[in-house]
This record gives structure tokens, sequence and C-alpha cells, in this order.
């Protein structure tokens, strides 16, 4: 807010003032005029008296009609300063949604500007706390979820091993069985506290040159088992022999790693994953397409939360820890990149931008 002089509580004090006082002269010359031609004697003149009563009498209405002139003149300073009193108690008692009027552009208003101010930040910080509380919770229901899960298939098996007389047969798939859902386990934790990390700041990256080119084919070579068991063809395509830029190598390929590892899971019933890859001026784009089912719109907004996961691959085979796609876009955010997905009749594809320099878009 301006502080304009002219406006100001102190420039309109001094000016009621002078009014007060000009009106006060004004009613006193009426007065005194009044008393002289009441009192004045057969000849017109004043006895020594009359005219110092006249003049106590006349001194005295003065000052009174100056303070009742003054406070006619400013009783708006006074409803307004009730108007923001009754503004801080109804903040103080917990309606932040109040707010006090502002008016004129005086000492006042910026009074009224600031506690408006106060009770917007109150709120929203109030808000952030509630958002916070909330995901706490969740995240601790997913978490509790997520793990007792296999847990208790561990347990379950395990039990029935050390309990029952079985077949070795028997006994070696019940103790694979267990193996496998301890290993789901462990990624679960392991993906916990990797996205906990990248959280809470936790991270840093290790810039150095890297090849996008050499270390996709690398993980695809990697990926290559899971690829044959889900019957999966895939395909990678780029004009570039080498593509390089400054990166952290280690955390790209957990990015990336985590989008292979969701078009396997997803994209089994298409039956090819295909992966492009192009360099522009400033950037490099990666595309990652399955043709397993469509993702609904609804889900689709919000695929890159922590936990979630879209309600039809909430089973024991693709369900993973709900982190993986978070963790991705925590990587990509790092290097100042941007991450995103569409699906529709031509596939699932999650798109990849990443800039040739590392950037300052922290977490």
């Amino acid at each position: 807010m301006k502080n304009n002089i002219f406006k100001s509580f102190r420039f309109e004090i001094v000016l009621y003032s002078l009014l007060s006082l000009l009106y006060a002269l004004l009613s006193i010359a009426m007065i005194h005029i009044g008393f002289y031609i009441v009192l004045r004697d057969s000849e017109g003149e004043l006895s020594n008296l009359s005219t110092a009563l006249i003049t106590v009498i006349t001194i005295t209405i003065g000052v009174i009609l100056f303070i009742v002139f003054f406070l006619l003149l400013t009783r708006k300073f006074i409803s307004y300063i009730k108007e923001i009193a009754e503004g801080i108690n109804e903040i103080s008692l917990g309606n932040l949604d109040n707010r006090i009027i502002i008016k004129n552009e005086d000492e006042f208003a910026l009074i009224a500007e600031k506690l408006n101010k106060m009770a917007d930040d109150i709120k929203e910080i109030m808000e952030n706390e509630r958002r916070s509380e909330y995901a706490k919770n969740e995240l601790i229901t997913s978490v509790a979820h997520d793990l007792r899960t296999p847990l208790t298939s561990i347990i379950g098996y395990l039990d029935l091993v050390s309990s029952k007389e079985l077949t070795k047969e028997t006994q070696k798939k019940y103790i694979e069985i267990a193996y496998s859902k301890s290993k789901r386990l462990e990624k679960l934790i392991e993906d916990l506290f990797t996205y906990t990390k990248f959280n809470f700041g936790e991270v840093k990256a290790a810039y150095s040159e890297v090849d996008m080119v050499k270390l996709i084919n690398q993980l695809l070579d990697e990926f290559y088992p899971s690829f044959t068991d889900n019957q999966l063809e895939y395909e990678f395509t780029t004009d570039l022999s080498a593509a390089v830029i400054k990166a952290d190598g280690n955390l790209l390929a957990r990015a990336l790693a985590n989008l292979i590892s969701n078009a396997i899971k997803y994209g089994r019933e298409g039956k090819k994953v295909l992966f492009h890859l192009i360099k522009n001026e400033g950037d490099v784009t990666i595309t990652v397409t399955n043709y397993g089912e469509i993702i609904p719109k609804k889900d689709l907004e919000q695929i890159f939360q922590r936990f979630y996961r879209v309600e039809s691959s909430r089973s024991s085979e693709t369900g993973g820890s709900g982190l993986g796609l978070a963790i991705a876009q925590s990587i990509v955010l790092m290097h100042g990149g941007s991450i995103s997905a569409k699906s529709d009749t031509d596939g699932t594809i999650f798109t990849v931008s990443l800039p040739n320099e590392p950037q300052t878009n922290l977490l």
C-alpha cells in the first residue's frame, strides 16, 4: 500500500483539528454576539462583570464545542478501530475466513491489510499442516498394507513348511514362494527408504557425462530376462550413436529402470514395448510406450503420486510399492527435467525430457 501523506491518519487528524477549531471559533463568535445583544445596557455598553462573565462562558463553551466537533469529525476512526478489534477477535477465535474491509489508504487500512495477510498466512499454514497430517496417515496406512501382504504370505508358507509333513517337492515350492515374497518385501522397503530420502532432500546428485543411448541399451540388456519371462518384445530406436548429457548416471538408471519395470508389469497384454530417444538443441527426450490396458484419465492425472496405483492393477502379480513412478519423477525433477504420461488407443506413453546440463530445479 502506497504511503500518501495526504491520506494518512496524521494528516487527517491535523485537518480535523483545524476544522474543529474553525467551527468552534465561528460558534464562539456567534455566541459572543448573542450575549452582547442580550446583556448590553440601554447605552449599548457592557459592564466589566458582564464582559468577564461572557469571556469565561464563551471560552468554556468554545472548548466544549471544539471537543464535540472533533469527536464528530473523527467518529469514523473510532468505528473503524472497532471493526479492526472485532476482526482481531474473530481471527483469535479461529475464524480465519474473516477479513477486515480495507478503507482509505491510511495507517488503519495498513493495519487491516496486515491483519488480513496474517489470517491468510495462518490459514495456509494450518491447511499445510492438515495436508501433511493426511499425507502422513496415508503413508502409514499404505506402508502397513503393502508390507503386511507379502509378510503374511511369508509367515503362512514357512509355517506350512515347518508344521506339516510335506514332500520335498512341495517344501521346495513353498520355500521358493516365501523367498519370492521376501524379495518383494525387500523391494518395498528399499523403495520406501529411497522415496523418503528424496522427500527430505537427502539425495544429492553426482553429475558427470552420461551417454543416454548406452545407458538405455545396458538397462534393456539387464531386463532381457524379464521381457522374456513376460513374453514381451522390445525395440529401441534412435538416430544417434551417442547422446551425452551431464547427469547422475546411477539416479537416471534408477528412474529409467522404474519406467521399464512399469512397462513390463502393465504392458503384458500388448506383447511389445517401444523405446525411442531424440536429442534436441537443449535436451534429450526419451519415450517408453507399452500397449497394455488403457489408463483412465482420472488415474493418469495421479499416476506419479506416491502409493498411487490404478485400481485394476492392484493384484499380487503386478502390485508394486506404488513408489516407482514417484521416485522416477523425483529423479527427473532433480535434474531439472520433466516427465509426463498419456494413454489412449495408440498406447501408454511415458515421456522424459532431460536437459543437456543439470539445472537448479531442486525438490
